[in-house]
């Protein structure tokens, strides 16, 4: 247990310390550290979808639009929005450690009202219906009623986070070094670095919570709900109780992200919140593996950063293949070589080759490695594998019983 300790405290430590790293180096700088803090964001989206997907086995498209409750309620407490269409006099300035229970709870009161209606669907039924509820959040952003959410203009001078009343937004310097052409490097905070620091804090929070879940009451029930409906409830499980806990769970983790998000931005619309985006989240929970935190966590830091990573890399590649190749016309290279093409490319690649040769996921928690390879090396044997050898055990005992009950005389 120490040593485990001992090893999250200093990947905690390694995180804390990579922005400043990240920001004064010249190739990266304050733009990969804004990956960095958005990544922190997808990490908590990843992990309330995999309650959902990963624990309670409810396929849900929506999930975006429990996000952007999260940010819409973040931008109405802490921009003039509210003021200037008459229903507030002034800007609140509630503090941080307020909005964000408020947009947790919020956004699971809204995934329990999604799930309310659907309790008697499964598979592709549920997914249409939550594919359809985060459409609707998302048109009714759009059509701005009431004048609330500005529609497609979006809102405009959000505040960012204080704490403490110590804005993060405040530049601070923690030492500098003179270098030897006679000019300064200065290490120290910034908005991003501030803002990634303070989302890493909620993010390791959240990865304790949810690992406390998993173990919990509530995760076991959960998982005995995917396995099979009908034994859990014969067990004495509340379907109905248990499936709107996951519903709600789930999207109050999105509501934290969306409210951590607003405050990053300083302005959202309705265009942040569109199906790709869900689809994206969907994608880090599968790719990861589906009911692993640590797979989760790696899925989402796969999806945020390697494209970038791509991005940058054919940024210097197509250049110099333009320069140096002149039998291929400068349109194909272009057109062959577009980070966005070539990212859709290898992101449907990957996808497909996990599922044909690693359908548990990159980094499967061990109970689903155990359901989906029946010859698995483990000392514990898959819930197939008890079933196969129970078949045949019957198998060879039914001469038995029969000679002992006078059966075939």
């Amino acid at each position: 247990m120490n040593n485990k300790i001992l090893r999250v405290s200093a990947l905690l430590a390694a995180l804390a310390i990579l922005p400043f790293i990240v920001n004064i180096l010249p190739f990266m700088g304050t733009g990969w550290v804004r990956i960095l803090g958005n990544t922190m964001l997808y990490v908590m989206l990843a992990l309330g979808l995999n309650i959902v997907i990963g624990y309670a086995g409810l396929l849900d498209l929506g999930y975006i639009g429990f996000y952007a409750v999260g940010a819409y309620i973040y931008a109405w407490v802490s921009s003039p929005q509210l003021q200037s269409i008459g229903l507030m006099s002034s800007v609140p300035q509630w503090s941080i450690w307020v909005i964000i229970p408020l947009a947790a709870v919020l956004a699971g009161v809204a995934g329990a009202l999604l799930g309310a209606p659907t309790l008697k669907l499964r598979g592709d039924y549920l997914a249409i219906v939550t594919l359809g509820f985060g459409e609707i959040i998302r048109i009714v952003m759009n059509n701005n009623p009431g004048g609330v959410t500005s529609g497609p203009q979006g809102i405009l001078g959000i505040e960012p986070i204080h704490l403490f009343g110590w804005s993060l937004s405040t530049n601070w310097t923690l030492f500098e070094f003179a270098k030897s052409d006679g000019s300064t490097l200065t290490v120290g905070g910034n908005n991003v670095i501030n803002h990634y620091l303070f989302f890493l804090a909620v993010t390791a929070f959240v990865v304790l919570l949810i690992s406390r879940l998993e173990n919990s009451r509530a995760g076991r029930a959960w998982m005995a709900l995917r396995e099979d409906e009908i034994a859990a409830e014969a067990m004495g499980l509340n379907k109905r109780n248990v499936k709107l806990l996951a519903f709600g769970m789930g999207a109050s983790f999105a509501g934290i992200a969306g409210a951590l998000f607003a405050s990053y931005q300083g302005f959202i619309s309705p265009e942040s919140f569109v199906l790709n985006e869900s689809i994206m989240v969907l994608a880090m929970v599968v790719l990861g593996g589906m009911g692993s935190i640590r797979g989760v966590i790696l899925g989402a830091v796969m999806l945020q950063v390697l494209p970038e990573l791509l991005r940058y890399f054919l940024g210097w590649v197509q250049p110099k293949i333009i320069e140096n190749v002149s039998f291929i016309p400068e349109e194909v290279v272009r057109s062959f070589l577009d980070p966005n093409t070539l990212r859709m490319f290898l992101f449907g690649l990957a996808l497909v080759l996990v599922m044909r040769f690693r359908q548990e996921g990159l980094w499967p928690s061990v109970r689903r490695r155990q359901e989906l390879h029946d010859n698995d090396d483990s000392p514990f044997p898959s819930a197939h594998h008890l079933n196969q050898t129970a078949h045949a055990k019957i198998s060879e005992d039914e001469p038995n019983n029969r000679a002992n009950t006078g059966e075939g005389r």
